[in-house]
């Protein structure tokens, strides 16, 4: 198959009970990998040392990022993959080790990139400078040290304001307010009996404005009407390259698994890896390749996947 050259920027483009009673950190799923045995459960693993210490079915669903790194892209998530999610938005931050790992990842693979809901100011000093930041669902893009934004947000950013100011304002109490410039999070973890409050104050709001309601994890974003999300990011994300692994945790994440279906179809080999959590939405999991139990597992699989083959 003739591709472009990889990592080419391309186009714009807008812990579970095993059956013994412990606890499983890898369940391979999907149509590369078979379901854990009920009787038998699956193992914990160390992903740090060699990699014949993995269990036959997680080393195939991994096998195509694994076999050519350097015309392959490792793309993940931020909060509940990357960082645990936490009560306050600021506070998150990535596990210990996950900068390193990801600077050594992005010397061995052809693309690295962190596709986040989150704006690229708040993600960007998180991030080794090899790794691409896509940010706010590929609003907000920082590779290379420079940033671009979509050419049709610029004049969003005085709507989003004006409608942040009036949530803290106005909004339903207990509802927590996270601004990212280009898009908002109305927030109810720490208070989720006023959900239904949020969401109705979200869609009056989005009604009013003319931004974009999107369902997230126990929160409601607002988004300018622009046609870019996870999937577009990986669209783009993906130019020039022969297989695509994406790790996520949540209902923003479902997009990128749809554009890993659109990519199959053009031949690129891609590795869904979907993060075990009591929110995760069923339909990722699903549709994975390969389920880890939480950002320690994420990163014990990216420790993996850095790892030296010799």
């Amino acid at each position: 198959m003739s591709v472009p050259n990889a990592g080419d920027p391309g186009p714009e483009q807008p812990e579970r009970p095993d059956a013994e009673g412990g606890t499983s950190r890898w369940h391979p799923v999907g149509a590369r990998a078979a379901r854990p045995d009920s009787k038998s459960g699956t193992h914990e693993v160390d992903l740090t040392g060699d990699r014949t210490d993995l269990p036959a079915e997680v080393t195939t669903a991994l096998a195509p990022l694994v076999q050519r790194p350097g015309r392959s892209a490792v793309l993940l998530d931020f909060d509940g993959t990357l960082s645990p999610i936490v009560d306050v938005p600021a506070d998150a931050r990535p596990l210990e080790g996950a900068i390193d790992v990801l600077a050594v990842l992005a010397r061995r693979f052809a693309v690295v990139a962190v596709v986040s809901g989150r704006p690229v100011d708040f993600l960007a000093p998180f991030v080794p400078d090899a790794v691409v930041v896509s940010g706010l669902y590929g609003l907000e893009v920082l590779r290379g040290g420079r940033r671009t934004d979509h050419p049709g947000a610029a004049p969003w950013r005085a709507v989003v304001d004006e409608v942040a100011r009036r949530s803290v304002i106005d909004g339903p109490a207990g509802m927590v307010v996270e601004s990212k410039g280009l898009s908002l999070t109305l927030h109810y973890r720490t208070r989720p009996d006023v959900e239904h409050a949020v969401t109705g104050w979200a869609s009056a709001q989005a009604a009013r404005s003319g931004l974009v309601v999107r369902p997230a994890r126990m929160s409601v974003e607002l988004h300018p009407p622009i046609a870019a999300d996870k999937g577009s990011a990986v669209d783009g994300l993906a130019y020039g390259v022969e297989s695509v692994g994406f790790v996520g945790d949540d209902r923003g994440d479902l997009p990128a698994f749809d554009a890993l279906d659109r990519l199959e179809e053009r031949g690129i080999a891609a590795v869904r890896v979907a993060v075990a959590s009591d929110e995760v939405p069923g339909e990722l999991v699903d549709r994975a390749d390969l389920v880890v139990d939480g950002p320690s597992a994420v990163l014990d699989m990216l420790r993996y996947l850095a790892a030296d083959p010799a």
